[in-house]
């Protein structure tokens, strides 16, 4: 069985740190035999950045809150987004800036490693289907396709 390789943006794993039972802590914690989750390391960046903002919404301890930021993320392969050749990056730019050009290490990430990108941005999402961007994947879809693969 091929396993799909999948890259997940900053608020799907902060969605799993909020939600660490629901879908998406699901997928993270127990999709690894499916699926390969990639992430930039831009990523741990912003957990750091929002840290107080996830302590407040959690109302957790701060060793509480890394140890399921370590939970939700022990899957995720992290690559530093100056491994991706300068030709994707600019195209990934001019993709996307008229949709959130925060996003383009991650979109990318995705079209460096021939991947499919996992976001809950439905701004992102939308905009890059609208651009025939096709590899990319709502947390609904990446669900039913896992309960597929679990049968």
């Amino acid at each position: 069985m091929r396993v799909i390789k999948i890259v997940v943006d900053t608020n799907i794993v902060y969605s799993g740190i909020l939600n660490s039972t629901g879908k998406i802590g699901k997928i993270l914690i127990s999709g690894s035999k499916y699926f390969n989750f990639y992430s930039c390391d831009f990523l741990k960046i912003e957990l750091l950045k929002h840290r107080v903002k996830l302590l407040n919404r959690t109302k957790l301890e701060l060793d509480r809150l890394i140890e399921l930021e370590l939970l939700i993320t022990k899957n995720i392969t992290f690559i530093h987004e100056g491994l991706i050749p300068s030709n994707i990056y600019e195209y990934t730019e001019l993709l996307l800036e008229d949709i959130d050009p925060k996003d383009t290490p991650f979109v990318a990430l995705t079209k460096h490693l021939k991947a499919i990108l996992w976001t809950g941005d439905k701004v992102l999402y939308e905009g890059l289907k609208k651009k025939k961007y096709s590899d990319t994947v709502s947390t609904s879809e990446l669900h039913l396709l896992l309960t597929e693969l679990e049968k």
